[in-house]
C-alpha cells in the first residue's frame, strides 16, 4: 500500500489516534482487568491471604507479559517500518516470525514455571502462610501462559495489520468470560482461589484461539506456511525493537520480588506483620496497573502511526502524534493522581475487608507511593515512542529508568534508615526523576526531526 493511500499517511492525527488507541487502550485494560477482576473476588472470598498470594504470583505474570511485548512490540514496530518504507513481504515475513515465536515461548515459560514452582514463589517473598494459596493460583495459571502470551503479543501484530477493533475483540471476550466465571467458580462452586485461576486460563485460551483465527481467516498481509518459520534476521530486528518494552516488564518483575522480600522483611518488625504489606501493596500494584494500561495503551495505539511516517520520513505527523499523546497521557495522570489522593480507603476497600491496621497501611502507601501519579504517563509513552521509530537504545535506556535506575535501589536503602516506610517514600522519587528524563530525551529527539 502506497503512502497516499495508507490512512496512516494521511488522515487527519485526532481521528487516527482514537481509531488505534481507544482499541489499543481497552485491550490494555482488558489485560489488566484479568489481574484485578481476580483480585477483587479473592478479596472478598477468600480474604487478605488470598490478595496476598495473588501479589507473590504477579511476577510471573510480568514476566510472560514481557515476552509477549519482546515479540509483539518488536514484530509490530518492524511491520510498520517496512511498510512504510514500501518493503511488503519482509514486513509479513517479520510478523510470521514472531507469531511462531509467540507460541514457542509462551509453552516454555508455562513449562519451566510448573517444574520449579516452590522454590520460584519462595523466591518471589511468599510467606508459610500464604505460599499454599500461591501454589494453588500459580499453578493453574501457568497452564493458560502460552495462550496469554500469544494473545498479549499477537494483539500488537493484529493492530499493526491495521485491525485495532478485532483486536480489542480478542482481550475483551476472554475478560467478560473471566468475570462471569470468577464469581461463579469462587462462590458458587466453593473452589476458592482455585476457581479464580481457572476462570482466568478459560478467558486467556478464548482469546488466544481468537488471535488464531484472525491469521487464518481475516488478515490484512500475506502469510504463508514459510512465513512461520523462524529466522535469525528477522529475531534480530524483532529484538532490536521489542527490548525496550521487554526490560521494562522484566525490571517491573525485579522491583516486584524485591519489594515483597523487603515488605517481608522489614514488615515482619513493624507493627503491621507481614502479610499486611504484601496484601496491601498487591491491591494497590493491580490498581495501579489500570493507570498505567491506559498509558500504555495510548503509546501502543500510536505505535502504527509514528513507525509509519517516521519510515516515510512524514516527520511533523511523528511530532503531531506525540505531542497529543503526551497531552493525553498527562490529563489522564492527574485524575488518577486526585482519585488517590482524595478515595484511598474507598479504593482499597473494592478489594476485599481487613483489619484497621490493614486500611491504615493502605491508606498510606497509596497517598505516598503513588503521590507523583499526575507525572508518570510521559516515561511509559516515551519508551514506545522511541522503540516506534527505530531508536532501540533509547527505548531500552528510558524504559529502565524508573524500575531499574531509581526505584531498585531507593527501595533497598531507604528502608534501612526508614524501616517499612522507606519503600513508600522511594517510589515519588523514583517517579519525578524518570519523568524529567522522559521529557528531555523525547524534546531532544523530536528537534532532530527535520
Amino acid at each position: 500500500m502506497s503512502e497516499k493511500q495508507n490512512p496512516l499517511a494521511s488522515a487527519p492525527l485526532g481521528g487516527l489516534i482514537a481509531k488505534f488507541a481507544v482499541p489499543a487502550v481497552i485491550s490494555m485494560l482488558v489485560s489488566a482487568l484479568y489481574n484485578i477482576v481476580d483480585q477483587i473476588f479473592i478479596g472478598q472470598g477468600v480474604g487478605m491471604l488470598g490478595n496476598a498470594a495473588t501479589n507473590i504470583a504477579f511476577p510471573v505474570s510480568i514476566i510472560a507479559t514481557a515476552t509477549a511485548l519482546l515479540l509483539g512490540i518488536g514484530s509490530a514496530s518492524n511491520y510498520n517500518l517496512e511498510m512504510g518504507a514500501g518493503k511488503e513481504k519482509r514486513a509479513s515475513e517479520i510478523a510470521g516470525t514472531g507469531l511462531s515465536m509467540l507460541v514457542i515461548s509462551g509453552t516454555v515459560i508455562g513449562v519451566v514455571i510448573l517444574l520449579f514452582l516452590e522454590p520460584l514463589l519462595h523466591v518471589f517473598g511468599a510467606t508459610k502462610d500464604v505460599l499454599p494459596y500461591a501454589l494453588d493460583y500459580t499453578g493453574i495459571t501457568a497452564l493458560g501462559l502460552p495462550f496469554f502470551v500469544l494473545t498479549t503479543g499477537g494483539n500488537h501484530i493484529i493492530r499493526a495489520d491495521r485491525s485495532p477493533t478485532y483486536s480489542m475483540v480478542c482481550m475483551l471476550t476472554g475478560a467478560i468470560l473471566n468475570t462471569i466465571l470468577d464469581p461463579v467458580f469462587i462462590f458458587v462452586f466453593h473452589w476458592g482461589i482455585k476457581g479464580a485461576a481457572a476462570a482466568t486460563i478459560i478467558g486467556q485460551i478464548v482469546s488466544g484461539l481468537l488471535v488464531i483465527l484472525y491469521f487464518a481467516k481475516f488478515r490484512n498481509m500475506e502469510l504463508k506456511a514459510s512465513s512461520f518459520r523462524p529466522k535469525g534476521e528477522y529475531l534480530k530486528a524483532i529484538a532490536a525493537l521489542g527490548m525496550a518494552s521487554c526490560f521494562n516488564q522484566i525490571a517491573m518483575a525485579v522491583v516486584q520480588i524485591a519489594m515483597n522480600n523487603t515488605l517481608r522483611h522489614y514488615g515482619a518488625s513493624s507493627a503491621y506483620g507481614s502479610d499486611i504489606p504484601l496484601a496491601c501493596v498487591g491491591v494497590i500494584s493491580k490498581v495501579n496497573s489500570v493507570f498505567m494500561a491506559i498509558c500504555i495503551g495510548i503509546s501502543q495505539g500510536c505505535q502504527p502511526i509514528w513507525g509509519f511516517n517516521y519510515g516515510a520520513k512524514n516527520y511533523e505527523r511523528v511530532r503531531g502524534t506525540y505531542k497529543r499523546a503526551a497531552v493525553l497521557c498527562t490529563a489522564i495522570a492527574t485524575l488518577f493522581f486526585l482519585c488517590f489522593q482524595i478515595f484511598p480507603r474507598q479504593i482499597v476497600s473494592i478489594f476485599g475487608t481487613g483489619s484497621e491496621a490493614y486500611f491504615h497501611f493502605a491508606d498510606r502507601y497509596l497517598k505516598i507511593f503513588m503521590f507523583m501519579t499526575f507525572a508518570n504517563g510521559i516515561q511509559p509513552m516515551s519508551s514506545g515512542f522511541f522503540t516506534s521509530i527505530g531508536k532501540a537504545r533509547l527505548g531500552i535506556v528510558m524504559s529502565l529508568t524508573r524500575q531499574v535506575l531509581f526505584l531498585l535501589p531507593l527501595i533497598l536503602i531507604f528502608p534501612l534508615f526508614m524501616g517499612i516506610d522507606g519503600v513508600m517514600y522511594a517510589g515519588p522519587i523514583a517517579d519525578a526523576a524518570a519523568a524529567s528524563l522522559a521529557v528531555i530525551f523525547a524534546v531532544r529527539e523530536l528537534r532532530k526531526m527535520k
